[in-house]
C-alpha cells in the first residue's frame, strides 16, 4: 500500500480494463465540439496559418504542463478532484468543490447542445431535408423568404426563439424530448462508471475520426475545396501584432484540453501507480491539437465548396436580372465577361442598372461568412450539406459525429461531478451507485429545461460565456500553485519518478514554477480587463431581418447581467470560503487548547506527506 492510501481505497478503487480505454477516454474528453467549430473559426479570422504560432506556444508552455500536472497528481493520490486537494491540504478543499461546480454547470448546457444535435439528426432522414426549403404554412412563408430556409429552421422550427431574453416563452416539447434522450444516453453509458465508459469510448472516441476522414475525402473532390483551404491557411503575419490573437490562442488550448474540470484528475486516479503519465500527456495533448487541424481541413474544404456555390448563384441571379431587363440573349453574359457587360450597361443605362439592386458577388466575401459555435454547425454547415449530392447521408454522418464528440466530453463532465462526491462518501450506503448516478442525471435534466424554452439559446450563450471562462482560469491557477507551494516541487518530482521511472526534466519544472502560472495570470487579467471595457450585448430576434446576426444587438438587462456575474463568481467562491473555514477552525482550536493548556493541533496532520519525511 502506497503512502496516503488506505486499505479500503486500494481494494475498492476501480481500475481501467486496459491502457487503451484510459487513453481513449482522456482523448474523448479533450477532443470535443470546440475542435470542430471553434478552432477553424479562429484560424480563419486570425491570419490562417499565422494563428498556429501563438496556438503552439500556448500548447507547449501552458496546455501540456497543466495537463501533465493533472494526470500526475490524480494518478499519484488516486482520488477525484476534491479528494486530491483535501489530501494535499484541507485549506485547498474548496478547489475541488469549484471544479465540481463548473463541471456540473458546463454539463447542463453541453448536453443541451447534444439535444439540438439529436433533433437535427432525427430530421436528417427526411427527403428533402427540412431546412432546404421554406414550409408551406402561409403564416410563416414571408418570414422564411425574407431570410433563408436554413436560418428559419434553426431559429423558428428548432429553437422557436423569443424576441429577447426577457421573454422566456414556453418549453418546446421536441427539445424536451431530445434533452431527455441525451441524458438517458449519457446515463446508460455511465451507469457502471469506468466499466461502461471504457466500453463506450471505443465507439465515441474513434467514430469521429472515421467520419472526418470520409468528409475530407469527399470534400477534396468538391469544386471550390482548394479555395477554402487556401483561405484557411494563407498566413497574415501582421495579425500576430494583435494581443487579442495571443489571448484567444491561450484560452483555446486551455479549454480545448478540458483542464480544471476535474474529469482528467478523476480518470487518471483509476490508473495503477506505476504508469507513464508523461507519455500519456504528450499523446493526449498532441492528438487533441492534431484533431483540431485535421477537422479544419475537412470543414474549410466543404465551406470553400459552399462559398463557390453561393458565388455562382449570386452571379447567375445578377445575370438573369440583366438579361430580362435589357432583353439580352441567353448565355451572352457569363461569369467571365460579367464585369465587362456591367461596365458597358452602367455607362449607358446607369439608373436602370441601379434599380435592379444587383448583389455584390465575390468569392472572398462568401468565404468571410464563416462562423463558429452553433452558427457553424446548425447554419453554415447545414447550408453546405444541402448542395452536396446525397445530402441526407452527409447530414446523418455529420450530426452523428457531433453527437459522438459531445458524448465523450460529457463523460468527463459527469465524472468531474460523481467521483468527488463518491470519494467524500456523500452517497448513502444504502443507495447503489447506479441509482445515485440516475439522481444526478435527473437533477441535471430538470435544471437544463431552462435551455429548452424560447429564450434557451440566449441562456446557453450566457452560461457558455461566463461559466466556461474565468472560473476555469482561476481554478487552474490555484491548481498549479497548490501543487508547487503546498505539495512541494521535490515531493511532486519524487512521485513522478516513482510512477514513470525518471524525474521531470528542467522544462516541466520551469513551466510549473514560472511560465505556466504567469501565463495563466496574464490571460486571466487580460480577459477580465477586456470584458470589463465592453458592455455585454446579445443579438435579439427580429423576423423583419433576413439574417439573425443582423438583428439589433441589445445590452443584457441588469438582472441578467447580475446572473452573469454570479455565474463567474459563485463556482470559485468555495476556494476562499473553505480556506477561511479551516483557518478560523485552526485558530479557534488553538485558543481552546491554550485554555486547557494542551499543545495546538498540527495543521499539517491531514497532508499527504510520506511517514518517513
Amino acid at each position: 500500500i502506497e503512502a496516503g492510501d488506505t486499505v479500503s481505497e486500494t481494494e475498492e478503487r476501480p481500475k481501467w480494463d486496459n491502457k487503451i480505454q484510459y487513453l481513449l477516454t482522456c482523448i474523448g474528453f479533450a477532443v470535443g465540439l470546440g475542435n470542430i467549430w471553434r478552432f477553424p473559426y479562429l484560424c480563419q479570422i486570425y491570419g490562417g496559418g499565422a494563428f498556429l504560432i501563438p496556438y503552439l506556444v500556448a500548447l507547449v508552455f501552458e496546455g501540456l504542463p497543466l495537463l501533465y500536472l493533472e494526470l500526475a497528481i490524480g494518478q499519484s493520490l488516486r482520488k477525484g478532484s476534491i479528494g486530491v486537494w483535501n489530501t494535499i491540504s484541507p485549506y485547498l478543499g474548496g478547489l475541488g468543490v469549484a471544479s465540481m461546480a463548473v463541471s456540473f454547470l458546463v454539463g447542463l448546457f453541453y448536453n443541451t447542445i447534444l439535444a439540438w444535435v439529436l433533433w437535427y439528426f432525427f430530421n436528417s432522414f427526411q427527403d428533402p431535408l427540412p431546412w432546404s426549403q421554406c414550409p408551406l404554412d402561409e403564416s410563416y412563408v414571408e418570414e422564411c423568404v425574407q431570410g433563408t430556409p436554413v436560418n428559419y429552421f434553426w431559429y423558428r422550427e428548432t429553437l422557436n426563439i423569443t424576441p429577447n431574453i426577457d421573454n422566456n416563452g414556453s418549453l418546446q416539447w421536441w427539445l424536451v424530448l431530445c434533452l431527455a434522450t441525451a441524458w438517458s444516453i449519457v446515463y446508460i453509458c455511465f451507469i457502471r462508471g469506468i466499466e461502461t465508459i471504457g466500453k463506450a469510448v471505443y465507439i465515441t472516441a474513434t467514430f469521429p475520426y472515421l467520419v472526418l476522414t470520409i468528409f475530407l475525402v469527399r470534400a477534396l473532390t468538391l469544386p471550390g475545396a482548394t479555395d477554402g483551404l487556401r483561405y484557411l491557411f494563407t498566413p497574415d503575419w501582421q495579425i500576430l501584432l494583435n494581443p487579442q490573437v495571443w489571448l484567444d490562442a491561450a484560452t483555446q488550448i486551455f479549454f480545448s484540453l478540458s483542464l480544471a474540470f476535474g474529469g482528467l484528475i478523476a480518470f487518471s486516479s483509476y490508473n495503477p501507480k506505476k504508469n507513464n503519465c508523461e507519455r500519456d500527456t504528450m499523446l493526449v495533448g498532441c492528438i487533441n491539437s492534431a484533431t483540431s487541424l485535421y477537422a479544419s481541413i475537412s470543414i474549410f474544404a466543404i465551406l470553400g465548396f459552399k462559398a463557390t456555390t453561393n458565388n455562382i448563384n449570386c452571379f447567375n441571379s445578377n445575370i438573369l436580372k440583366l438579361t430580362n431587363e435589357f432583353d439580352i440573349a441567353d448565355q451572352n453574359i457569363t461569369m467571365h465577361n460579367y464585369d465587362m457587360w456591367l461596365e458597358n450597361l452602367n455607362a449607358s443605362y446607369q439608373e436602370r442598372v441601379a434599380n435592379l439592386t444587383l448583389r455584390h458577388c465575390s468569392l472572398d466575401r462568401f468565404l468571410d461568412q464563416s462562423a463558429s459555435g452553433t452558427g457553424l454547425a446548425f447554419i453554415v454547415f447545414t447550408e453546405a450539406v444541402i448542395e452536396m449530392p446525397g445530402s441526407q447521408v452527409w447530414a446523418v454522418l455529420f450530426f452523428l459525429m457531433l453527437f459522438s464528440l459531445g458524448l465523450s466530453s460529457m463523460f468527463g463532465n459527469l465524472e468531474g461531478v460523481l467521483t468527488p462526491l463518491l470519494d467524500l462518501n456523500m452517497v448513502p450506503k444504502w443507495m447503489p451507485k447506479e441509482l445515485f448516478t440516475a439522481v444526478i442525471c435527473v437533477i441535471s435534466f430538470l435544471v437544463a429545461l431552462i435551455f429548452t424554452m424560447g429564450s434557451g439559446n440566449y441562456w446557453l450563450d450566457v452560461f457558455n460565456s461566463y461559466v466556461g471562462s474565468v472560473p476555469l482560469l482561476i481554478i487552474a491557477f490555484f491548481e498549479i500553485t497548490a501543487v508547487i507551494l503546498f505539495y512541494g516541487m521535490k515531493r511532486f518530482s519524487d512521485d513522478i519518478e516513482y510512477m514513470t521511472g525518471r524525474r521531470p526534466n528542467w522544462f516541466w519544472k520551469i513551466c510549473w514554477m514560472g511560465i505556466s502560472p504567469i501565463m495563466l495570470l496574464v490571460v486571466l487579467v487580460a480577459y477580465i480587463v477586456i470584458q470589463g471595457q465592453v458592455q455585454p450585448k446579445y443579438p435579439t430576434w427580429n423576423p423583419d431581418y433576413a439574417l439573425f446576426p443582423e438583428s439589433e444587438e441589445k445590452p443584457y438587462p441588469d438582472w441578467v447581467f447580475s446572473i452573469c456575474v454570479l455565474l463567474s463568481a459563485v463556482p470559485v467562491l468555495p476556494i476562499p470560503i473553505v480556506a477561511l473555514y479551516h483557518l478560523c477552525r485552526r485558530f479557534c482550536n488553538k485558543d481552546h487548547h491554550k485554555q486547557q493548556h494542551l499543545p495546538p493541533p498540527n495543521p499539517y496532520s491531514n497532508m499527504a506527506f510520506d511517514p518517513d519525511t
